[in-house]
């Protein structure tokens, strides 16, 4: 028996699960403990019935702030890989992982930290219930906390990127990098190459449909 006193999302999750009903409970969820140090939840934003559901694995600092998804540095360059691959955001759903932002202050500036495995399976049914809701044909994971989410702890984004996973959730979920990966690359050319292999995966993903 786990002697946390933390129990995980799902007793928090409201008895309607729509994405609208969901995004106003989030706040109050104490599934485990993110939230006493976070300014607030951050659910999913976009279409309710999109057909392509983009997963990260937490909100940032500016998400943080705003209380919506990829709005911050990450999400500028998500936005630019989308219309570069040929997709609309406004036809996609944006979500994390994981609801609340885990950081560590140095100073006055707030920097991200890795949640930990029990933090994202805290998070779990949350995530789950919103990809349920929506139904989506395909999932793409951005980067490995969300990868390794969906298609368990042995998956490499490195080497298994851009192949197609049946799974339960929908039909086909594909896996990239984050775009935060690229914005910490040590160079132009890196970024250059690592934004180029993302937007592929992104056409990939998008000619399943």
């Amino acid at each position: 028996m786990s002697n946390s006193p933390f129990e995980g999302a799902a007793p928090f999750l409201p008895k309607t699960k729509t994405i609208a009903a969901m995004r106003k409970a989030v706040d109050g969820c104490r599934g485990c403990d993110l939230y006493l140090h976070a300014t607030q939840g951050v659910f999913g934003e976009g279409n309710a019935k999109a057909r392509m559901v983009l997963v990260g694995e937490q909100p940032g600092d500016e998400e943080d702030r705003q209380k919506r998804p990829f709005v911050g540095p990450a999400g500028k360059l998500l936005d630019r890989a989308l219309a570069d691959a040929g997709i609309s955001r406004e036809e996609v759903y944006v979500t994390n992982a994981v609801k609340h932002f885990k950081f560590e202050e140095r100073g006055k500036r707030r920097l991200h930290k890795k949640p930990s495995n029990s933090e994202v399976q805290a998070c779990h049914p949350w995530l789950e219930a919103e990809i349920k809701s929506i139904k989506p044909q395909i999932i793409v994971c951005l980067g490995a906390t969300a990868a390794q989410e969906i298609l368990g702890n042995q998956f490499r984004v490195s080497k298994q990127r851009g192949i197609p996973f049946a799974h339960p959730w929908a039909p086909h979920v594909v896996a990239t990098v984050h775009p935060s990966a690229i914005l910490r690359a040590p160079d132009h050319e890196q970024r250059r190459k690592e934004y180029s292999q993302m937007v592929e995966d992104l056409k990939k993903a998008n000619g399943l449909l």
